[in-house]
């Protein structure tokens, strides 16, 4: 990428991931509970666990670069297949945002510090 002021560090973000996969699938939960008024919620939580899971199962977290392209491919996905969602429409929606989020944290290589679970 262009020039970072810190190095890459890929377990830092493979932990990220992980912290951010499990959070999702709590607001997953939460968010159901809620029933009708909270479905968007619910589907915003499974597009997060969606894009969670294929990163963290892609073996590119070592490299800026590799993880950069990655989540390129996915952007230029046409679908994203999930169950259990509510609005297949607004579930890709979420999931493309949730990608140009992860986009801008890796072209700027900040953000990945953050591992709460309310961002």
């Amino acid at each position: 990428m262009n020039n970072p002021s810190k190095p890459w560090d890929g377990e830092l973000v493979r932990k990220w991931l992980e912290r951010r996969l499990a959070a999702s699938k709590l607001d997953q939960a939460a968010a159901d509970r809620r029933g009708y008024e909270a479905q968007d919620e619910a589907d915003k939580a499974a597009a997060e666990e969606w894009v969670c899971r294929a990163l963290q199962a892609a073996d590119c977290t070592n490299e800026q670069a590799a993880f950069a392209t990655r989540i390129k491919e996915l952007i230029g996905q046409e679908e994203y297949r999930a169950t259990g969602i509510y609005d297949d429409m607004r579930f890709e929606r979420h999931v493309r945002g949730q990608l140009r989020k992860l986009a801008k944290m890796t072209k700027v290589n900040e953000g990945f510090e953050k591992t709460l679970r309310y961002q």
